[in-house]
């Protein structure tokens, strides 16, 4: 019997190789060699008029709330259904969260109800483009535009991801709002087992990003020679990753579209061989929307209640097949019951995934095989039977 882990990084051989050149370059501190090759990529492959790597997809949240000025009693529309860094980035700065809840069929934030939740008082969206898939991006950016609103997307999962809008423009995930934040972290498709991106989009934040990014400084500026010494000019952090860690990225990056079809691969073989499964016993699997693309991510299984998904996920472990549910819907956390006790919402479609998600084994060394013996032994398990 296989032991299949749930995840597993995928190495493409010249992670060590770049990482010793960038050792050994004399430059270890990042904004190198390596760092200006991944930025450089990102804004040529998917449009963003500028792309800072950070140490975390956390850190470019973080500076996003920076950029669009985040102050104490601003409101955030974001979903409850996703990791708590997308909140954790507003709240540092005394924001009051407001959640939205996801559509029926789809993790994502249902942006019909995103309106009424509009006051005076709120200053961002922040969709997060669940598993790759993209939110409604002309319904989100058309709120923005009508109420005054920054728009930040949260694309931690949606590297190589594209939205097709309603003028049939292709755009990638993070290309269309004001700000988008990524995340390499071992558990995406492209990794760099810690690390993140910024990507801007609005030329007002240009100047003031590569600042923040430098602690607060403007040292980037003095190395292109634009000022004659550089100083303390405004807040910021030490958001920038090391040239190590652009190092293992770049290797990734140059192998993206090997990474992606393989991926796309395994999520359709997944999608073949339990579809008649899933219908027979009245389980969900993912869906994509025509109007988004699908980068495989993650594969995922929406079970009908709770006591189901646990059954099944103890049922895949018993098999060594490692398995996981995701994410509890924030506005349930402990946390947030005392940040916010006047939250009274009800969110049924983030409490219903929150309880019935389930993730399958999903990466790039998964051998066929191995697809192929998960997807029979789902196939075997009958809900009624158990």
């Amino acid at each position: 019997m296989p032991n299949i882990p749930f995840n597993k990084p995928f190495l493409t051989g010249k992670e060590a190789h770049y990482m010793y050149d960038a050792v050994y370059s004399g430059k270890l501190s990042g904004n190198g060699k390596y760092t200006k090759l991944c930025q450089s990529f990102f804004e040529q492959r998917y449009g963003f008029k500028k792309s800072l790597l950070t140490t975390s997809c956390t850190d470019a949240l973080e500076m996003a709330a920076i950029l669009i000025d985040i102050q104490a009693g601003d409101e955030v529309i974001l979903p409850s259904y996703t990791f708590v860094s997308t909140a954790n980035a507003f709240v540092l700065r005394g924001a009051k969260l407001v959640f939205a809840d996801s559509m029926a069929d789809n993790p994502n934030m249902d942006a019909a109800i995103i309106e009424p939740l509009i006051t005076e008082k709120t200053k961002a969206i922040v969709p997060v483009h669940y598993a790759g898939v993209a939110c409604d991006m002309d319904a989100i950016m058309a709120l923005a535009n009508k109420h005054g609103l920054w728009v930040v997307e949260d694309a931690a999962q949606a590297i190589d991801s594209f939205y097709t809008n309603a003028k049939g423009e292709k755009r990638a995930l993070g290309s269309i709002g004001h700000l988008a934040a990524f995340s390499f972290h071992e558990t995406k498709n492209i990794i760099s087992g810690e690390g993140g991106m910024l990507a801007i989009n609005d030329d007002r934040f240009i100047d003031r990003a590569e600042i923040i990014w430098e602690k607060g400084t403007n040292r980037s500026a003095f190395f292109r020679g634009e000022v004659d010494k550089y100083g303390w000019v405004d807040v910021g952090s030490s958001f920038l990753p090391s040239e190590t860690i652009a190092a293992f990225l770049w290797a990734q990056l140059e192998n993206l579209d090997l990474i992606q079809n393989r991926r796309k691969e395994i999520w359709k073989m997944y999608f073949d061989q339990i579809q008649d499964w899933a219908t027979n016993h009245e389980v969900a699997l993912p869906k994509v929307p025509n109007n988004s693309t699908n980068n495989a991510h993650m594969f995922y299984i929406v079970m009908q209640n709770l006591n189901d998904r646990t059954r099944f996920i103890e049922y895949l472990k018993s098999l060594n097949i490692h398995a996981v549910f995701h994410y509890i819907s924030l506005h349930k956390s402990d946390f947030f019951k005392a940040y916010d006790k006047s939250f009274s919402a009800v969110l049924p479609n983030c409490d219903r995934f929150s309880e019935c998600l389930v993730r399958i084994p999903m990466y790039y060394d998964l051998e066929t095989n191995d697809v192929l013996y998960i997807s029979d032994r789902i196939n075997q398990w009958d809900i009624k039977m158990q």
